[in-house]
């Protein structure tokens, strides 16, 4: 690989062994995909914030990095494994949220911005079109490359914090054009009348695309929530990491490679859904897997008005979008109904398989896909759903 001068130094451990260790890990990274440089990013997304996933040797490493590195770009974060000011409710045990604030605290040391989101671009982490980022989770990756037109691979933990770490990532994958074209169309031969349609037909396709790129026709209209739940649909039954929508995203008028094609009918449609929905009586309904957007919390401050909770209930975002929500009065209801704000969080990132729930109602394929791998049943509804089975009489 070719490196500049102040990758040379980096690289040679001159501006700190965190920054060495960094860019030995781009390095790397860069000889396995044959790039033949470094291009600068403009923000950086890192995944492996909760201590469910990381555990004591990602705390370790972290508290390592943490003694010299610093982030040389805008960092935000995944969210971590609970409310990092809310943790108690939630039914989180203080020996885990001793190890949570520890990681958070690494990250602090950092220079990371502790915004816990899968949805940084609803939280002031919004690249422009066509600027190199170094993004980490799933369904921000989807949704940075195919809404916004930003670049970014699929980065594990690791290297998108040496990405934040150098300001650096290897030119290669979703950076290269060449590697964006559509390798699979998709003819959507089906009214999509809701997010969950979005979310299911996302399922569906994810799995017959794997690590391609698939092309959406005839889609009439999407906004941010269909397309946010489309994009970690996607990337959970598949590792899809960018798609297009035929009219409605910046890069969809670039051609499919071949003829290949598929259609998704009211028949995929349904085998989408009963794939998802599972059976038995829900002991716990959660929204917001990606991050509920503030448009989705005004449905739910409507939906909720008045009623009250019989279950327990998470509703998960951002803190800013949360903050949004308060001035805007929608918090009010929404809180007055018994339902939970789970900010820095969301059902899948923390360890509800261990609060004693065994049924989970959500809207989010994605939670199902990953909830059921965590052991837990899951029953996928519409959002209006969920809220009816939260408020049911036990």
């Amino acid at each position: 690989m070719f490196l500049t001068r102040e990758e040379e130094k980096m690289l040679a451990g001159e501006e700190g062994r965190a920054a060495q260790k960094a860019m030995q890990i781009l390095v790397a990274l860069g000889k396995i995909y044959g790039a033949e440089k470094m291009v600068k990013v403009s923000s950086v997304q890192v995944s492996g914030v909760s201590y469910k996933n990381l555990g004591d040797a990602g705390l370790e490493f972290l508290d390592e990095l943490a003694v010299d590195g610093r982030a040389r770009v805008k960092t935000t974060l995944n969210p971590a494994g609970m409310s990092l000011t809310d943790w108690k409710s939630q039914g989180i045990g203080a020996a885990f949220a001793e190890k949570q604030l520890k990681v958070i605290d690494a990250y602090r040391r950092l220079g990371v911005e502790i915004s816990c989101t899968c949805t940084p671009y609803l939280a002031g982490n919004t690249p422009g079109f066509g600027q190199h980022i170094a993004w980490g989770e799933s369904s921000a990756v989807a949704y940075a490359n195919s809404v916004i037109g930003a670049r970014t691979n699929r980065e594990g933990g690791p290297s998108a914090l040496a990405a934040s770490l150098t300001g650096r990532t290897p030119l290669y994958g979703l950076h290269l054009e060449e590697n964006r074209v559509p390798t699979l169309a998709v003819d959507v031969e089906v009214p999509l009348r809701s997010p969950e349609d979005f979310s299911a037909m996302g399922y569906f396709v994810g799995r017959a695309a794997t690590d391609g790129v698939p092309l959406f026709r005839g889609v009439r209209q999407a906004g941010v929530e269909e397309l946010k739940t489309l994009s970690a649909a996607l990337a959970s039954s598949g590792g899809v990491a960018m798609y297009h929508v035929e009219g409605l995203t910046p890069e969809s008028k670039l051609k499919p490679e071949g003829h290949e094609a598929i259609a998704f009918t009211p028949k995929e449609l349904q085998e989408a859904r009963a794939l998802l929905d599972g059976d038995g009586s829900p002991d716990f309904v959660a929204v917001g897997c990606p991050h509920c957007s503030l448009s989705e919390l005004e449905t739910l401050a409507r939906l909720l008005r008045g009623k009250k909770v019989s279950r327990e209930f998470w509703v998960c975002c951002s803190r800013e979008v949360k903050r949004r929500s308060d001035d805007a009065g929608y918090s009010r209801w929404i809180e007055a109904s018994g339902a939970k704000f789970a900010t820095d969080t969301c059902m899948v990132v923390a360890p509800v398989e261990e609060l004693g729930y065994r049924v989970v109602a959500t809207n989010s394929a994605k939670a199902c896909h990953y909830l059921r791998n965590a052991g837990l049943r899951t029953r996928f509804m519409r959002l209006e759903e969920c809220v009816a089975e939260a408020t049911r009489s036990s």
